[in-house]
């Protein structure tokens, strides 16, 4: 086990703040990073857990609030103005941002997400399947697209707010997450996938990580039984450990070269 330091780091886009937290462990670089991202209306505080895990264990953490992600968000912008779409656009900034650090070795980059930064992070490794060594979702929220379509049928009519889980999202949001079908997307991710999912969650009901497994080229999935949407502790660790031994067998190790 390692111990490790825990500092704020900030990245920014279109001149908004991306609010997030570097977790680095006791020992020499370029370090294997996983690039942590919450769920709908939260923050940072709920990966916190997973990344004191990871860390222990050798790798790099990078935790951090989605602009405008949630009401006790550190970052900058409104609930109003995110959607799936404006979180890529933060995950592909803090991508880029950590890899021109130096401080990790590029080819071990995972992505970690929970519920609806588990599609985020789903969509973002589609697109970027080259540098995301592996990917892990816990409960991830493939459900928001026929969600939306459920809110508002009508593309023609959106209102300009509307009211979900107790929380005020803007027009774009719905707009955006019927732009695109997700499963079409995760079909161009190559690398692993370890999809973890409760099977007493009420939110995101089970069939929708049941048909990732079977859509992306190659996904695990393991079930929690009696889990819900967010795990509680014990949970929670059981996913922590699942999804460190997941990213060890997952690390690349360059061949080593034959001396004469």
């Amino acid at each position: 086990m390692y111990t490790y330091d825990a500092k704020e780091v900030c990245f920014y886009r279109d001149g908004m703040k991306i609010y997030g937290k570097l977790f680095l462990p006791d020992r020499k670089g370029p370090l294997p990073l996983v690039i942590m991202e919450h769920g709908f209306g939260g923050n940072l505080t709920g990966m916190e857990i997973y990344a004191e895990k990871f860390t222990e264990n050798g790798f790099a953490v990078y935790a951090f609030d989605f602009i405008g992600g949630g009401v006790e968000s550190k970052s900058d912008g409104k609930m109003t103005e995110m959607s799936v779409l404006t979180e890529a656009a933060d995950l592909n900034t803090v991508i880029d941002g950590l890899k021109e650090t130096g401080l990790f070795d590029p080819e071990n980059i995972f992505l970690f997400g929970g519920s609806q930064g588990g599609f985020v992070a789903t969509y973002v490794a589609s697109h970027r399947s080259g540098d995301i060594r592996a990917l892990v979702v816990l409960y991830p929220a493939y459900v928001l697209q026929d969600d939306t379509l459920k809110r508002t049928p009508d593309p023609k009519n959106i209102p300009e707010t509307i009211n979900v889980m107790g929380l005020t999202i803007g027009q774009i949001y719905n707009v955006d997450a019927m732009s695109f079908d997700i499963y079409d997307h995760m079909q161009n991710y190559t690398g692993n996938v370890l999809i973890i999912h409760g099977t007493a969650d009420e939110i995101v009901p089970l069939d929708y990580s049941e048909r990732a497994a079977r859509t992306f080229p190659s996904a695990r999935l393991v079930t929690i039984k009696g889990g819900g949407h967010g795990f509680d502790e014990e949970d929670a660790y059981t996913a922590a450990d699942l999804a460190v031994h997941f990213v060890r067998e997952n690390l690349y190790t360059a061949p080593s070269q034959e001396t004469e």
